[in-house]
């Protein structure tokens, strides 16, 4: 009993999202820019349209994270392929500074797993790069080479994507409740992407067999992270949860609804919006830091320490916490900014997060949900 005890519990454990905390990434994005024309436009008139049916409107089945399903069909068509797909993800990884080193050093102390909506080929291409192991990462399956595409279908899409340029971009109205929020000209995009998305493609033979795509978003991080716990035998109040975005919400309120600790890195909105603790910072070695404090402290305590934090009074700290090997990133990238989220600054701290954002990943990705 006692040897099963010892083999089946852990104290603590870490779970993150990949793009965003771990790396700069948006593969799918990126993805789209390289083999489609205009694809940074269209995918991220599709990840707008993604993040009204997940949080607007609140279509049944539908979840935070379907872009990656919704921007097949196009990259089918305009030609990628699993090799292509798993060339370009590796030649183009792009890391949050020290990130595979907080990685090891978070493995020294607890278990530690990845949560992403990110592809399988980039997933695999990262873990090959920062050496962490692939069985511990819960990603979105894809097979490119699998599905067959006809010539009429190809040249359909291409006319789909050359027409979803030329209809109004799409922008979602602060605190917008329903799509009545929205203005006439975004109310029409809205249902024209309906018709293409629920109608037009999934009458195509490729996107009857795309659409069976899962992307992990949504409810399936709750579910992964469920899935890490039966097969440790761990407890939520035990997790620290790592994310950045729309499709860490579900993950983030399981956690947090059950005690245990989560830190939005760098976020937009929905992620700041859900977190008990907003970091925003360049450099990755804070989640370290965090993790450290995580596995020694009680929560209380911890969220105690971060609602003092001031980093004229925790840098020599926070340096001797994580030791020499994080010092040099520390003082070439900045002095993170760590706080607690309450009511009272959430949204002086989003706006601020979402900056940030922009500043390390871009504005085309920061601004994506």
């Amino acid at each position: 009993m006692r040897a099963r005890k010892a083999q089946g519990e852990f104290k603590r454990i870490f779970i993150s999202d990949c793009e965003g905390p771990i790396s700069k990434n948006d593969n799918a994005l990126e993805l789209a820019s390289q083999f489609v024309p205009n694809g940074a436009r269209l995918f991220t008139l599709i990840s707008r349209y993604d993040d009204i049916q997940a949080d607007i409107v609140k279509r049944k089945g539908y979840k935070a994270g379907d872009t990656l399903r919704l921007i097949l069909p196009f990259l089918k068509a305009y030609g990628l392929t699993n090799k292509t797909m798993i060339s370009f993800s590796s030649h183009n990884i792009t890391l949050i500074p020290a990130a595979k080193e907080v990685l090891e050093c978070i493995r020294c102390s607890m278990p530690a797993y990845m949560v992403s909506t990110s592809y399988q080929q980039y997933i695999r291409a990262l873990c090959d790069a920062i050496d962490f192991p692939f069985r511990n990462v819960y990603c979105t399956h894809s097979n490119l080479d699998k599905h067959k595409i006809t010539d009429e279908e190809k040249i359909e899409l291409k006319q789909l994507s050359k027409e979803m340029m030329g209809i109004p971009a799409l922008e979602i109205p602060p605190h917008a409740q329903s799509l009545k929020a929205f203005p006439s000209k975004m109310q029409k995009t809205v249902k024209r992407l309906d018709e293409i998305f629920r109608e037009g493609i999934p009458r195509m033979k490729i996107g009857k067999a795309l659409y069976k795509v899962n992307p992990i978003g949504g409810p399936e991080k709750a579910a992964a992270i469920r899935d890490i716990l039966l097969k440790l035998r761990g407890r939520l109040q035990n997790v620290m949860y790592v994310g950045d975005s729309i499709t860490d919400v579900s993950a983030f309120e399981l956690v947090r609804d059950s005690g245990g600790l989560t830190v939005s890195f760098n976020g937009n909105s929905y992620a700041v919006r859900e977190a008990e603790i907003a970091v925003l910072s360049k450099n990755a070695a804070v989640t370290a830091f965090l993790a450290s404090m995580f596995s020694e402290l009680e929560k209380r305590r911890l969220l105690n320490t971060i609602k003092d934090w001031k980093p004229s009074s925790f840098r020599k700290f926070y340096l001797k916490k994580l030791g020499k090997r994080f010092s040099a990133t520390i003082t070439r990238d900045g002095f993170p900014q760590v706080r607690l989220v309450t009511q009272f600054n959430m949204e002086k701290l989003i706006s601020e997060s979402t900056e940030f954002r922009k500043n390390v990943r871009g504005e085309a990705i920061g601004r994506l949900g």
